[in-house]
C-alpha cells in the first residue's frame, strides 16, 4: 500500500534530521528570547514606572531613597530585613499629576478626584478621602531617580535577549534552508535514479517535457515547502505555543478565552486546502503540459517552420498558457479573499474580547489587573498574529508543495526494473526464438516466431512498417518479454538472466545515431572507466572515422553538442559505430544503419560494418535490400509473423516476396542482379515457413 505524501515526505526530512532539529531548536530559544521582551516591559511598568504608587516609609538613609521635604522615603519593597521603617506615606496619580498623601492608604484602587487639598478614592460605593499635596515635576522625578538602575538593567537584559533572538533567527534559518537542500537533493536524485530504472514503454506514453517537469519544477515546489512553509509553520506553531504560555502566566481566564483562536486556524487550513487542491492540481498538470509542448516544439522547430505551422502551434500553446493563467488567478482571489481577511478578524475579535474583558470588569471591580499586564497581554496576543499571517500566507505554498510531491511520488511509485550489481561473462551468442508471441497491448504484433542465430552470423529481418522487426529487438534487449514462447541466448532463458547483465554484451547502432553533450571520444567511451583512451582513439580508426573527423580542429577531442547536430550524418554514423565496437559486444543489432547515409559516404560504412560484424551476432533491420546481400539468414516478416527465410539468393529464386520488394527497389536492374546471382552457386535449400502462402 502507498504511502500518504505527508509519511513520505516526513522520512525524507528525517535524513537530515540533525540540522533540522537543530534549527528548531534555535527557533525555540529564539522565540522565548523574543517574548521575553513583554515580560521585561511589564515588569518595566508595575515595578519602576506604576512602582511609586507602592507604600513609602521615612528613612534616615539616602541608599535607593528619595528626598522631599528634606526627609527621605523608600519604596516599601527595597527596604533590607531588619531595617528600620518610619511613618508610611503614598503618592497616587489623579489625572496627569501625582499627589503627595503623609499617612498610609487602605484602599489605593478606584476612581481618584483632587479638591481643595483632598484626594478622593472612589472604590464602589465606598468614598475615602485623604489630605494631599500636589508634587511639582522636579519633586516627582525625585521618586523616579531610584528606579533608574532597576530600569537600566531591564533595558540592558532586554537587548541581551534582543541578540539571542537575531542570532537565533539566523542559525535557524541557516540550518533549515540547509536542510530543506540536502532532503530535495536526495529526493531529486531519487527520481533522477528512478527515471533510469523505469522500463522503456513507460516514456511512450509520457512525453519527455512532462519527465523534465516532475524532475525540475515539482521537485523545487518541494524545496519551497521544506524552506518557506516549515518554516513560517514551525515558527508560527512554537510562536503561538509561547504566547498562550505567556498568557496563561500573565492571566488564565484571558489565556482560555484567546484559545478560540487556535481551531478556527485549523478548520481554516482543512476548508482552505479542500478548495486549493483542486487548483492546484490543475495548476501542476498545465505547467507540465506547457514544458511538455514546448520541449516538443523545440525538437521539431525545422519541421514547423517547413510546413509553416507556427500560427497553430502558438494557438495550442496560448490555450494551455490561457488555462493556467485561470487557474491561477483563482488561486490568487482565493488568497486575496481569504489570508490578510481572515487574520484581521481573528486580530480585532481578539482584541475586542480583551477589552471587554478589562473594561467591562474593571468597572465592576472584579477584574482589575496592572497597567504592565494589560500592556504585556495585548502585546503578546499581537505577537501571535505575525506567525499567523506567515502561516495563512503559506497555504497557498504548502497546498502547491504537496500537489508537487505527490505528483513526484506518483512517478517513483511506477514500477521499476531491479537493478543488479555485477556481472555475466561474455557469452558467444546464438540466440533462439521458439514460438514467441507478443503484443503492446491486446493485439499481438509477433505471431510464434521461430529462428536460430549462430555465433558469428548475420541475420537480417525485412519487411514493410508494422511487420514486427522492431518488435523482436525489443525482445532481444528485454525492453518488453514476451507472453508466449522462449528467447534463449546460448541455450539459456534471458528471462532468467538479469537486464543489465543480458545488455552489457549488447549494442546496437540506430537509424538515426543519438549523441550525448561533450566530445566525440567521450560518445564512444560513454564516460565508461573500463574504455581507455587508446580504445577509443582504435575504434575509430578501424571504423574510418577518422577519415571523415580529420579536419576538425580539436579531432577526437572536437565538442559534440546536443544530438551532434552540427555534424554530418555519416560522422554521426561512424561516431556511433566506434562506440558499439570499443564494447565489444557478442550481439550486434544495426537499426537501418545506412539508410541516412549519402552514396559516396555508404562505401566507407559499409567497410566499417564488415569490421562491426566480425565476430559477433548480428541482427540487420534493413530497408535497403541492396545492403543486406550477403546475410546469412533473412527473416521476411509479414503481419507479425515469418513468411520467408533463407539466404539472398534463395529468397530470389523463390520470386516470392523478398523477390517482389527487391524488384521494387531496384526497379529493372532487380531482374538483372536476379540473373547474375542465379548463375552463382547455391546455397543449401531455404527453411520456408507454412505461413508462405499469406506472402
Amino acid at each position: 500500500m502507498t504511502q500518504s505524501t505527508g509519511k513520505r515526505l516526513l522520512q525524507y526530512a528525517l535524513t537530515a534530521k540533525k540540522t533540522f532539529i537543530a534549527a528548531l531548536l534555535l527557533l525555540t530559544i529564539g522565540v522565548a528570547a523574543e517574548l521575553a521582551g513583554p515580560f521585561i516591559a511589564k515588569n518595566m511598568i508595575d515595578n519602576h514606572l506604576l512602582g511609586i504608587e507602592q507604600p513609602y516609609f521615612q528613612t534616615a538613609s539616602s541608599d535607593e531613597a528619595a528626598e522631599y521635604n528634606n526627609n527621605y522615603y523608600k519604596r516599601g519593597d527595597r527596604f533590607a530585613e531588619g531595617e528600620a521603617k518610619g511613618p508610611e506615606v503614598r503618592l497616587l496619580q489623579s489625572g496627569r499629576s501625582f499627589y503627595f498623601i503623609n499617612e498610609a492608604v487602605a484602599q489605593a484602587e478606584g476612581e481618584r478626584t483632587f479638591k481643595d487639598g483632598t484626594l478622593e478614592i472612589k472604590y464602589g460605593d465606598e468614598i475615602t478621602a485623604y489630605p494631599a499635596v500636589k508634587l511639582s515635576a522636579e519633586e516627582v522625578f525625585a521618586f523616579y531617580k531610584p528606579e533608574f538602575p532597576g530600569i537600566y538593567e531591564l533595558v540592558g537584559l532586554y537587548a541581551f535577549f534582543l541578540v539571542i533572538s537575531i542570532l537565533a533567527e539566523f542559525g535557524k534559518t541557516y540550518w533549515l534552508q540547509s536542510s530543506a537542500n540536502q532532503v530535495i537533493r536526495k529526493l531529486r536524485t531519487d527520481v533522477y535514479g528512478h527515471i533510469q530504472r523505469l522500463p522503456v514503454h513507460f516514456f511512450d506514453n509520457l512525453p519527455a517535457g512532462k519527465v523534465v517537469s516532475r524532475v525540475t519544477n515539482d521537485t523545487e515546489a518541494v524545496k519551497d515547502l521544506f524552506i518557506a512553509v516549515l518554516s513560517n509553520f514551525f515558527t508560527g506553531i512554537i510562536n503561538i505555543t509561547g504566547v498562550y504560555i505567556a498568557l496563561f502566566l500573565l492571566d488564565v481566564k484571558l489565556g482560555l478565552i484567546s484559545l478560540f483562536i487556535v481551531p478556527i486556524i485549523i478548520l481554516w487550513i482543512v476548508l482552505y486546502r479542500k478548495v486549493a487542491t483542486k487548483y492546484n492540481t490543475i495548476i501542476r498538470s498545465r505547467l507540465s503540459e506547457i514544458n511538455a509542448i514546448i520541449n516538443e516544439s523545440i525538437q521539431g522547430m525545422s519541421i514547423i517552420r517547413i510546413f509553416r505551422r507556427q500560427k497553430q502551434s502558438r494557438a495550442e500553446f496560448e490555450h494551455l498558457n490561457d488555462d493556467y493563467m485561470k487557474y491561477q488567478n483563482k488561486m490568487l482571489n482565493l488568497n486575496a479573499l481569504t489570508s490578510h481577511n481572515l487574520v484581521n478578524t481573528l486580530r480585532n475579535l481578539s482584541f475586542v474580547l480583551v477589552l471587554w474583558y478589562f473594561g467591562f470588569g474593571s468597572l465592576g471591580g472584579s477584574t482589575f489587573v496592572s497597567l504592565g499586564v494589560l500592556y504585556a497581554f495585548v502585546d503578546v496576543l499581537g505577537r501571535m498574529f505575525q506567525p499567523i499571517t506567515g502561516m495563512v500566507n503559506q497555504l497557498a505554498n504548502l497546498d502547491s508543495s504537496m500537489v508537487s510531491a505527490g505528483r513526484v511520488f506518483t512517478l517513483m511509485d511506477e514500477p521499476g526494473e531491479a537493478v543488479t550489481d555485477g556481472s555475466m561473462p561474455r557469452y558467444k551468442g546464438k540466440v533462439e526464438f521458439n514460438n514467441v508471441s507478443f503484443a503492446y497491448k491486446k493485439d499481438f504484433v509477433l505471431k510464434d516466431i521461430s529462428f536460430e542465430a549462430c555465433p558469428g552470423e548475420t541475420v537480417a529481418l525485412v519487411g514493410h512498417t508494422g511487420s514486427g522487426k522492431s518488435s523482436i529487438i525489443n525482445l532481444l534487449f528485454r525492453f518488453y518479454d514476451p507472453q508466449r514462447g522462449s528467447i534463449t541466448i546460448d541455450g539459456q532463458e534471458v528471462t532468467s538472466i538479469p537486464k543489465q547483465w543480458l545488455r552489457s554484451h549488447m549494442g546496437i547502432v540506430l537509424q538515426d545515431p543519438y549523441l550525448f553533450t561533450g566530445t566525440i571520444a567521450s560518445n564512444v567511451s560513454l564516460g565508461d572507466e573500463r574504455i581507455s583512451r587508446e580504445r577509443v582513439e582504435r575504434a575509430l580508426r578501424e571504423v574510418g572515422a577518422d577519415k571523415l573527423l580529420a579536419h576538425l580542429p580539436q579531432g577526437f577531442d572536437e565538442p559534440v553538442v546536443e544530438k551532434g547536430s552540427t555534424l554530418s550524418a555519416g560522422q554521426r554514423q561512424l561516431i556511433s559505430f566506434a562506440r558499439a565496437l570499443s564494447f565489444d559486444p557478442a550481439i550486434l543489432i544495426l537499426d537501418e544503419a545506412t539508410s541516412n547515409i549519402d552514396t559516396e559516404t555508404e562505401s566507407l560504412i559499409q567497410e566499417a560494418l564488415e569490421v562491426l560484424k566480425k565476430g559477433r551476432t548480428t541482427f540487420i533491420i534493413a530497408h535497403r535490400l541492396s545492403t543486406i546481400r550477403s546475410a546469412d539468414q533473412i527473416l521476411v516478416l509479414h503481419h507479425g509473423e515469418i513468411v520467408e527465410r533463407g539466404s539472398h539468393e534463395e529468397l530470389m529464386a523463390l520470386e516470392g516476396r523478398y523477390y517482389r520488394m527487391y524488384q521494387l527497389q531496384l526497379g529493372a536492374g532487380a531482374t538483372q542482379a536476379a540473373d547474375a546471382d542465379a548463375a552463382m552457386p547455391a546455397k543449401p535449400a531455404a527453411v520456408l515457413q507454412p505461413s508462405l502462402k499469406h506472402s
